[in-house]
Formats: C-alpha cells, sequence, structure tokens
C-alpha cells in the first residue's frame, strides 16, 4: 500500500471513530431532570379537589398523569375561610388553608389522635390531618343533625386551656346562646325553657374560667371540681364548705352533660 494510500486509509478510520465511539469513557451528571409531580388528593368533593400541594381546582383540570391541580391560582387559599375561627364553608378550601406551613406545623399535628380513644393512632403527614380534620367534625352540628353555621369545615388544634383565647371561643360559639340558669337547674331545663336544645358539644367550650368570667361573677375564684353540674357558679347561700360565689370547671372532660345539676350551682349552658 502506497503511503497516500495508507494516510486515506488511517484518515478514514479517525472519521469513522469519531462519528461512531466504540466506547463512553463517562456520562454527564450536569443534565438535570425535574422530578415528575405526584400528588394526593382529597376525595370528599364532587366538584372541587385539593391536592397535598395546597391548590385547588375543579376535577375536570385535575392533570391525569400526576394527580395533581395545575400550576395556576392561589397556593394555600383560604377562599370562604374565617381565619379567626379557622373554619371555613368549603372542605377543599379549608384542607388548602390548612396546608400552609405558617398556620399548621408538622411537629404539631404528628402528635394529634386521628379519634378519641387512647388507642388511635397520630396523623402522619400535615394532608393527613387537615383532610381529615376538616371534614365535619362533631363542634359544628347542633342536635346531631344540622349545622350551627355555614362554617363547619375547621381545622384548628381544640384547646382545653381555662386561658383559651376568648375571641376564638366566641367565634366557635356562633349561633348558640349561652345562659346563666337558675339554682339547682340542668341545662336541658334551662334550655327547655327558652324553647331551645342543649348543645352538648359546646359545654366543653365553656369549661374554662376565662369565659365563665365572662357570664358569671365568680367572686370565689375558679376552681377545678369535678360534677355532671360544671361549668358551674357556686350560688352565694351555698354552705362555706362549698366555696360560694366561686366558679367551677372540671378536668373530666367525660363527666360534661346537660342533664347534670346540683341544689347550690347555676349551670353556664350552651343552647340553640
Amino acid at each position: 500500500m502506497s503511503t497516500s494510500g495508507f494516510s486515506l486509509f488511517l484518515t478514514f478510520l479517525h472519521l469513522m471513530g469519531f462519528l461512531f465511539p466504540l466506547r463512553v469513557s463517562a456520562i454527564r451528571k450536569d443534565i438535570g431532570f425535574l422530578e415528575e409531580r405526584s400528588c394526593r388528593i382529597t376525595v370528599q368533593g364532587r366538584y372541587l379537589i385539593s391536592d397535598d400541594e395546597g391548590n385547588v381546582c375543579d376535577a375536570l383540570s385535575l392533570e391525569s398523569r400526576t394527580r395533581c391541580c395545575p400550576w395556576k391560582g392561589e397556593r394555600f387559599s383560604c377562599h370562604g375561610c374565617n381565619l379567626l375561627s379557622q373554619c371555613c364553608n368549603s372542605y377543599e378550601f379549608c384542607v388548602s388553608c390548612c396546608l400552609n406551613p405558617s398556620r399548621t406545623l408538622l411537629g404539631k399535628v404528628v402528635k394529634v389522635k386521628v379519634a378519641k380513644p387512647a388507642t388511635a393512632g397520630t396523623y402522619k403527614s400535615v394532608f393527613d390531618f387537615c383532610s381529615g380534620r376538616c371534614r365535619h367534625n362533631s363542634e359544628s352540628v347542633v342536635h346531631e343533625n344540622a349545622y350551627h353555621s355555614e362554617f363547619h369545615h375547621c381545622f384548628s388544634l381544640t384547646s382545653n386551656a381555662s386561658g383559651a383565647n376568648l375571641t376564638q371561643v366566641e367565634t366557635r360559639l356562633l349561633g348558640i346562646d349561652v345562659i346563666v340558669g337558675s339554682q339547682g337547674d340542668s341545662c336541658d331545663a334551662v334550655c327547655k325553657t327558652r324553647g331551645q336544645l342543649c348543645v352538648m358539644n359546646k359545654l366543653s367550650l365553656l369549661n374554662q374560667c376565662d369565659v365563665m368570667k365572662r357570664y358569671m361573677t365568680c367572686k370565689g375564684s375558679c376552681l377545678a371540681s369535678a360534677g355532671a353540674d360544671q361549668p358551674a357558679e357556686v350560688v352565694e347561700d351555698a354552705p362555706r364548705d362549698l366555696y360560694p360565689g366561686a366558679c367551677l370547671y372540671t378536668r373530666t372532660q367525660s363527666m360534661l352533660s346537660c342533664d347534670g345539676s346540683h341544689q347550690h350551682t347555676r349551670r353556664l349552658c350552651p343552647c340553640a
């Protein structure tokens, strides 16, 4: 083979190696790929859906592949919500509003039990908490078959402290008449005289010293006690060992009752 022919042959091999490399020495790692979205969604509503990213959309707009709402509109929307009471008139917007990290902290919700029994588990994520909490809860219901307000989807963490925020408590008592009963009367009797019924699930809101002091004198301070007649105030002419003038609250929520009474107390009653 002539020198010129050999040179042409080497050139041909070089071109073939350039166009069709036999091996790859490295893979580029500087090319970024977007992680595909994948969402959990609410299933309660017929028309609206909220995803776990805090977006709300109608069912027809849901992306079929990712099961997410489109990235448009306001995220963590609180449309139709009362931020004071943390209650909304829409389940989906309640979930969206609740998912805002500035309102609901993961560290707190994972300690909340899903149900009242001691054996009940806790929520695993903020979405689990919000989607569960925003469903109709017992505090939203009057007489077990009606809502006391259109804002019956709530995500607030219930507080049992006697010094709970009064404004928030009063907001949660919208539609409820808080009545101081006569001596010896049960709340059932107090509400009946007004043509109303006692709302059992609101007693826990009244079972707080700061709340009782808004409606009662509580001259002899506010004391923890144990009785089915509480929350209540001891009448002035009661025996001295019963602390006349004192307001009484119970630390045992299971003792709260509409039909409880005591001959020396006046009850604080939620009527509707």
